[in-house]
Order: C-alpha cells, then sequence, then structure tokens
C-alpha cells in the first residue's frame, strides 16, 4: 500500500511539475508567442480607408467633409453560405454571382465585394443575416457645393486618394494617418471594429476662396456661356497683394461627387492647363516696357498710320483706323499699329526681358496640378514679323492665370505676386501653419512712377472713348484692358476669321483694388470683341462682388478724361 501511494503522490507530483513547467514555458517563455498566435487568431488586418482631413473656404465654410457609407467584405473563415444566397447577394450590390463565386473560392480571407453601397442595399443586406458576408463602415468623400469650385477642390478615387486639385497637391497632408486598421472577431468569427480608431482624421486643410464670391463667379459664367452659346470660358479673382484666389470657375465643369459621368473636357482646369494667344492683354508688356525705358512720355503722339502698319512683308490692321494719338490713347483705344511702333523702339531684347518680368513663358507656381508654362521664344527664333505680331499678342501663348498675375502686379504698385489656393493647414492638434508663399511682396519689378500712369492708362480703357466701357461699375473706378483674340487654325495653317478668344483683365477700384479678375470666353456667338463678351461679364461680377465685400462706393470718381501730368515737364496730355 505504501509503495501505492508514493507511486501514485509520485506521478501526481511529476504531473503538477510538468503541468507547473509548461505553464511557466507558456506565460513566461512563450509569452510573446502566444499572445501574438491569439491576436492573429481574434483579430484580422483590414485596408480601411482613413478619414480625410475636411477643407473649408477662407472663413470656415465647408466644401469638402466624409460621409459614412457601408462597404460590403467577406470573411472566408467563416463563411458559410449556399450558392442560392449568394445569387440573392449578386441581385441586392449589383456585381454579377461570377465574380463573387471567384472571391468565395479565391485564396484571400478578406476581401472587398462592393465598396460604398446605398443605404438601401444596407439594409436589404442586413436583413438576410449572411454568415461570412458583412458591413464595414468607410468615410466617402462629399462636396457639399456640387460642382461650384470643383475645379480647385479636385476628387479622390474609391479608395480616398486624391486625383485632381487641393485633393491631389496635399493629399498627404489631408491623410496624414491611416493605411491598414485591425478589425475583431467574436466567437463566431464575425468581424467588428473599434469606432473610435477609424475617426482619426487628417489634417484640415483651408482654402484662399470665399463661397460666396464663388458663387457670385460661378454665376456670371453660366449666364455668359449662354448668352454667348461659347464652347468654354473662364474667371479667376485675385488679390492682387497676396496672390490669394478669391474665386476660380471654369465651363464646362462637373460634379466631384460624380466625376466619372464627366469627360476630360470638363475636368480640366483651362485657367492653368489651357494657354491662348492674349491678343491686346499683351499690350500691357510693350507699354510697362517703354515707360521704364524713359522712350516715351504719357502725352507724347505717335502716328498710327491710319490704322495699317507693314511690318516682315505682312501687314498688320487696327480694329478702327487712327491717326495720332498719344501714348495713353494708344493704351486706351488698343491700337496695334501705335504698340507696335512703341516695341519697335524698346527693341525685341529688351521686350523679350520685360515679357520674363511679367512673368510670362513660366509657371506661376500655383498649388494646383497640371499648370503649364505657356508657349515664348528666345529673341534668335523670332521671324522679321515677330517684332510686330508679340507686343500685341501674337506668336505667343499664356494662360488665364498669367496674364491675370501680369495685370496683379501693376494692381498691387510693382510687386511679383505668387498665386496660391491653400491658405493655410491645421494639424490634428489644432495648430494652424500658414502656406509660406514664394515671393513676400518685396520684389519689386516695375517701378512706382511707370505703375501710376499704367493704371491711369487703364482706367482710361473703361472710360468714353475706350474699348472697354461695358466694364464699368457704378461708383468705383475699374482699370483694365480688353482682348479679342483669334484663334489659329492649325488645319488651314492660318487664323480662324470665325473664332475668337474675347477676354478682359483689370481690377477694382484703381487706388487701393480689393481684386484683380480675369474673364476669358472661348469662341463667342453673336459677338467677338472682348469689351462687348468678356468685359460686361466682369462689372457684373465685380459690382456683386464689392457689394458683398462691403467696399464702399468712391465719393468722387475722376473725370471721364483722365489727365496725366508729365512727370519731366508738368505739362498734361493733349486730348
Amino acid at each position: 500500500m505504501n509503495r501505492r501511494f508514493i507511486f501514485i503522490y509520485g506521478l501526481i507530483f511529476v504531473g503538477f511539475f510538468v503541468l507547473l513547467a509548461r505553464l511557466f514555458d507558456i506565460m513566461v517563455l512563450k509569452h510573446d508567442k502566444f499572445v501574438k498566435k491569439s491576436e492573429n487568431q481574434r483579430m484580422a488586418e483590414v485596408d480601411v480607408q482613413v478619414r480625410r482631413g475636411i477643407i473649408l473656404d477662407r472663413l470656415g465654410r465647408r466644401l469638402a467633409v466624409n460621409l459614412e457609407n457601408n462597404s460590403v467584405y467577406l470573411d472566408k473563415t467563416n463563411y458559410n453560405e449556399s450558392d442560392k444566397r449568394l445569387q440573392e447577394v449578386s441581385d441586392i450590390i449589383g456585381v454579377s454571382f461570377n465574380e463573387l463565386l471567384t472571391q468565395v473560392r479565391g485564396k484571400k480571407n478578406f476581401v472587398w465585394l462592393k465598396r460604398k453601397i446605398p443605404i438601401e442595399e444596407t439594409d436589404k443586406l442586413q436583413e438576410m443575416r449572411l454568415s461570412g458576408i458583412g458591413l464595414m463602415a468607410e468615410p466617402k468623400r462629399h462636396y457639399s457645393l456640387g460642382y461650384m469650385a470643383a475645379h480647385v477642390l479636385g476628387f479622390v478615387n474609391i479608395d480616398n486618394k486624391g486625383l485632381e486639385g487641393v485633393e491631389a497637391v496635399y493629399d498627404k497632408e489631408l491623410v496624414d494617418l491611416g493605411g491598414k486598421y485591425f478589425v475583431e472577431r467574436d466567437a463566431r468569427g464575425n468581424m467588428f471594429y473599434n469606432t473610435n480608431e477609424n475617426e482619426r482624421t487628417g489634417n484640415t486643410l483651408t482654402l484662399t476662396l470665399d463661397q460666396g464670391l464663388q458663387y457670385i463667379v460661378e454665376k456670371e459664367l453660366d449666364d455668359a456661356m449662354e448668352k454667348w452659346r461659347a464652347s468654354a470660358a473662364t474667371a479667376i479673382m485675385m488679390d492682387p497683394y497676396t496672390g490669394e484666389i478669391l474665386a476660380l470657375s471654369n465651363r464646362p465643369t462637373f460634379d466631384p461627387n460624380f466625376p466619372g459621368k464627366y469627360g476630360p473636357a470638363s475636368r480640366r482646369n483651362r485657367a492653368i492647363t489651357d494657354f491662348y494667344e492674349p491678343g491686346s492683354t499683351f499690350k500691357i508688356v510693350t507699354a510697362a516696357g517703354v515707360l521704364e525705358e524713359n522712350l516715351v512720355k504719357p502725352d507724347d503722339r505717335i502716328d498710327c498710320l491710319g490704322g495699317a502698319i507693314e511690318v516682315g512683308g505682312k501687314r498688320i490692321k487696327d480694329a478702327h483706323p487712327h491717326g495720332v494719338l498719344t501714348f495713353m490713347e494708344v493704351i486706351q483705344k488698343s491700337s496695334n499699329v501705335g504698340t507696335i511702333k512703341l516695341a519697335q523702339r524698346l527693341g525685341k531684347q529688351r521686350l523679350h526681358g520685360y515679357i520674363k518680368k511679367f512673368g510670362f513663358g513660366e509657371r506661376t507656381g500655383i498649388d494646383l496640378p497640371g499648370e503649364i508654362p505657356g508657349r515664348l521664344r528666345n529673341p534668335e527664333r523670332w521671324s522679321g514679323v515677330s517684332i510686330g505680331a508679340i507686343p500685341i499678342g501674337q506668336e505667343v501663348a499664356a494662360t488665364p492665370l498669367q496674364v491675370l498675375t501680369a495685370y496683379s502686379i501693376v494692381a498691387n504698385g510693382g510687386y511679383k505676386v505668387s498665386p496660391s489656393v491653400v491658405k493655410e493647414i491645421t494639424d490634428t492638434d489644432g495648430k494652424a501653419h500658414p502656406i509660406s508663399k514664394k515671393y513676400d511682396g518685396t520684389e519689386q519689378v516695375i517701378s512706382k512712377k511707370t505703375i501710376d500712369i499704367l493704371k491711369n492708362a487703364f482706367t482710361m480703357v473703361t472710360q468714353e472713348g475706350g474699348t472697354a466701357t461695358f466694364a464699368r461699375v457704378e461708383g468705383n473706378l475699374v482699370a483694365g484692358k480688353t482682348g479679342t483674340a483669334q484663334i489659329f487654325d492649325r488645319a488651314q495653317g492660318r487664323y480662324s476669321h470665325t473664332d475668337f478668344i474675347s477676354s478682359f483683365v483689370g481690377f477694382v477700384p484703381v487706388d487701393k483694388p480689393v481684386f484683380s479678375m480675369i474673364v476669358v470666353v472661348w469662341k463667342p456667338r453673336g459677338a467677338i470683341y472682348g469689351g462687348i463678351v468678356a468685359a460686361p461679364v466682369f462689372k457684373n461680377i465685380a459690382t456683386k462682388a464689392l457689394t458683398y465685400l462691403n467696399v464702399p462706393k468712391e465719393e468722387k470718381l475722376k473725370n471721364t478724361t483722365l489727365v496725366v501730368e508729365n512727370a519731366s515737364t508738368g505739362k498734361k496730355p493733349h486730348n
């Protein structure tokens, strides 16, 4: 009996020792291994879309937010449904039965069957109480204003990856966190996720756009497209001192909530991706150049030869014939002949230098994708006609934004400006980080003396006798320039006689501009001149914008015929 007891107690002791050793092995020596194994059985790694940071306008109004949409997933470790039930799923979510069957028979344990389904499909799937097929909430990008500011905002793909606009340029900042998350399984293998974990968001983007100004611009551009049956149109409003874009719109446009429903032509940001021969708006370069080089005075008289001049064997005409005009009147009446004669004084090398000073032939550096530099040839490649064509905006190509940036230099007193659409980035801790500007407002490229003369000349353009009287705004002086450019027909090898680009670019009020703005209309029908097609659009936008911004009307406007004193003689120009 004693031997038996000893044997039994020995077995119990050995068994207890073995069990203790095993527990020590599991709980101490191999603790990390078994914890990881447990987590692998309980947890599944899933690509869950991160919640992108929201996008606001300059006053904090929401332009892009996130909405919750359910996505359908397959968890093969818990899948136990018949083909009949799978067919029902196929009918509900609109995915072919064969495609679903391929996923069921595939190697991956977790796959998405359909992303971001409508609420009605969600309700039907929940009623079916499927095993291994479930729903998971995912953030879906939503643009609350529809097509408004679409070309600035851009859009994202199904995986919330930014593809266009600021969504693409600032994709990393908007996402900031995320990629993969872990979802948990219960005892039956059903998956659920930690809501708090998935509600982490990226940084907040505050744009320079003003929603109210954007609405005004969009509405007036729609009316212009309808009135002139144009093929396309662009309008950009900028703060000429900071370069901040206050509004930017293109037609045709698209709804970024459903970008796939629109073609490339609608999604293209023409303000920075389409170049055109700017026509008479380009005369700003010659005018500034001859003034800076002291080659002309405001009251100097220029013989415009009755409205025609021959350059390099080509005859170039004015839209309306002129005789002798002062320098100021050459700009006011947009004389091609007068501008060409001034450019000949300047010469091609110096002319090219001033073209570069105004930023033509280079990207502005705006924080939007797809900007092009335009087209500008070196003087060595100019033909005999070029000194006559380039000063009036031919043989050179620019984007609407480049032209606006050039006139903003005049508006702000002669300083270089760098356009931008993002004002600041606010991180997840609530700290705001202003976006640095390429230029800090201290690089003066044109002297104040020249700027003062140009401002007066461009104001004369909108007064009686000028080409843009339809741009005048009641109570505030407008300065600007019209452009009417023929479209070059490459098939015919000549300029079209029917297709034109009409434009007006300017700023208001003249003395201290609140904004500068350009309106460009491609292929208008019924009229072609910038003063008739584009100038009224500028007026309509400016009138409403000044009211919206509470800009007071000037108590005393300058006389219709503006007077500029000659800096050297003090004499008044001839009228």
